[in-house]
């Protein structure tokens, strides 16, 4: 099947100025060309006269299924509920542009399989499985006086975390993680803001526990993510050898040196720091962390200047929580306001698909990728705003499929 793209003003996702009135032919499931006439192509041709053509949009720190309720029982969310509420996040993620994710701890394998069976709308999911997580640490999330651990678990569906003391637990729940369909590791490695029994500034699992998780990464030829608010964490994390480091917020410049010396990159999360901090009682977050999310944005777009100045690559994540997924663009618009909206853009096409190590699989418009690609009415240069309102967006191909239109 071919499909040719006509009119449209190109950014292609690298960081080059945009093409006017572009031509991009698909055949497919892949981008076949750029430029040159429409004329004499077989196949569809869609007019995008007046609209902005980009590369499917990647968001690297997704959590589609943690849709319960973290103010309450997770337990009184019923297993088909939780995948209902899952799939919609699913169909949200499409329609606002986002044609990948990186799922950072929640669903495995499971809703790979579902996507893929086509019985589900919804992005092409990288799954992290549960983030690995010490006792006592961020993702611990029952109260400390529990007897029993208790916490959400359904295999092929969602799990958040998994509790791991010792290099020995590790290292087997990064095989279980694996075996469920796992693309790469996640490691909760300083405490949270939703935290109540920690702090921003502690550390969390040790070098060697990290360690632990690394090797088994690496003998599967991937690598492992450390969310980390402080520099010690980060530290420690590179140490141990991993790759990506999630939040970064209380980044400083002789530890950015460091990730760019050891070609670590960072996955700033503006939008649910903004978000927490205005909707912090609608998600039955208990008030004692709103402390900790005051000043974490502006301390976040601090690391993210700080980590340009040293050559970091930087990526793009929006970390969102609950039921109704809506706001994923809202990262762009913040990003660009500490970057520009171009630079934005590329960290949220080009840079994610590096950091996860498919930059020759998607990522940009370009001949032989495979043919993601979205259009939105208007200049997301000028108003980079409009990443924020799904109904901007007015196309979306999918591995050369449309899935979204509304020409």
């Amino acid at each position: 099947m071919t499909l040719t793209l006509t009119g449209g003003r190109l950014i292609d996702g690298t960081g080059a100025d945009p093409v006017e009135r572009a031509t991009i032919a698909l055949e497919g499931d892949r981008i076949a060309a750029i430029s040159g006439s429409a004329k004499n192509r077989d196949g569809d041709i869609i007019d995008c006269a007046g609209l902005t053509v980009l590369p499917g949009l990647i968001d690297a720190h997704a959590h589609l299924g943690l849709v319960f309720d973290f103010g309450g029982d997770p337990g009184a969310m019923s297993p088909a509920e939780i995948a209902a509420q899952t799939f919609r996040n699913c169909e949200l993620c499409l329609d606002a542009g986002f044609t990948t994710v990186r799922d950072m701890c929640g669903v495995d394998g499971g809703l790979v399989r579902a996507l893929a069976s086509g019985l589900v709308r919804g992005p092409r999911v990288y799954p992290s499985g549960p983030a690995i997580v010490q006792t006592g640490g961020h993702g611990h999330i029952n109260g400390p006086f529990c007897f029993d651990d208790h916490y959400v678990a359904i295999p092929g569906l969602v799990q958040l975390t998994a509790i791991c003391d010792g290099a020995d637990q590790v290292r087997r729940q990064a095989r279980l993680n694996f075996r469920r369909g796992a693309t790469q590791l996640k490691a909760f490695i300083s405490g949270g803001v939703v935290s109540t029994t920690d702090r921003l500034e502690d550390t969390q699992l040790t070098v060697e526990e990290l360690r632990a998780a690394v090797l088994e990464a690496r003998a599967r030829e991937t690598y492992v993510a450390g969310h980390a608010h402080n520099n010690q964490a980060i530290r420690n994390g590179l140490e141990a050898g991993l790759e990506c480091f999630e939040h970064g917020t209380m980044l400083d410049e002789a530890t950015a040196a460091a990730m760019a010396r050891a070609n670590a990159a960072l996955d700033p999360t503006l939008a649910v720091t903004q978000l927490l901090a205005q909707n912090w009682k609608e998600w039955k977050l208990p008030e004692s962390v709103v402390p900790r999310i005051a000043g974490c944005e502006r301390m976040m777009e601090e690391a993210m200047r700080i980590a340009r100045a040293a050559g970091v690559l930087i990526g793009s994540g929006s970390d969102l929580l609950g039921t109704e997924q809506n706001r994923r663009g809202l990262e762009l618009t913040l990003q660009a306001r500490v970057l520009g909206a171009m630079e934005a853009i590329v960290c949220a096409t080009s840079s994610n698909a590096r950091i996860m190590h498919q930059e020759k699989l998607f990522g940009s418009i370009e001949a032989g990728k495979l043919a993601d690609i979205i259009a939105i009415n208007g200049d997301p240069l000028a108003q980079p705003e409009l990443f924020d309102d799904p109904s901007r967006v007015v196309l979306v191909i999918q591995g050369g499929k449309t899935v979204k239109n509304l020409l």
